[in-house]
């Protein structure tokens, strides 16, 4: 699929009705009022031919606020798991939403998760302190890696204590 045709807001909606459109008509308004040299310009639209659309090959996410998939994304992790049915369920979500941007982290740590069980289901061990980067933090912020540790340490010591104590 190719399109070298600059990007058109195709939707037929006027976006008057978003909340705060226009905000930045007032020069007085912009932040970078007066220092920026106002000529106009960027109220043309874009200027630029778009990029040849990369194929489509895998799912591709994209913002429900986008008419169409940006012309180049990456595609070296497609959706996958339980990860991937999160990511899709936030997806549904407009991007000014907590329900767009907390399954997102969720899915980050799901998919970490994931990746750790693949990894034993091939046999392979994974090096989690390696993966982590507690050698570079050792060399360069002994101070934060200890802290972590230490109240890691302190916390699951509080867990064991309740739990023990709940079961006497």
């Amino acid at each position: 699929m190719e399109n070298n045709r600059p990007f058109e807001n195709n939707r037929g909606k006027n976006p008057e009705y978003i909340k705060g459109w226009g905000i930045d008509a007032d020069p007085k308004n912009d932040p970078t009022y007066p220092i920026k040299k106002r000529t106009n310009e960027e109220h043309k639209g874009y200027t630029w031919d778009r990029p040849t659309q990369q194929p489509i090959n895998i799912e591709v996410f994209h913002s429900i606020e986008r008419p169409n998939v940006t012309a180049v994304f990456g595609t070296s992790v497609p959706p996958s798991g339980l990860s991937g049915m999160i990511r899709r369920m936030a997806f549904k979500k407009s991007e000014n939403d907590y329900g767009h941007w907390l399954p997102l982290l969720i899915a980050d740590r799901v998919n970490v998760v994931e990746g750790i069980i693949e990894d034993f289901m091939h046999g392979k061990v994974p090096n989690i302190l390696a993966e982590k980067g507690y050698k570079a933090d050792w060399q360069h912020n002994k101070t934060g890696l200890l802290t972590r540790v230490a109240v890691v340490a302190g916390i699951t010591a509080a867990i064991v204590m309740l739990v023990r104590n709940n079961r006497d």
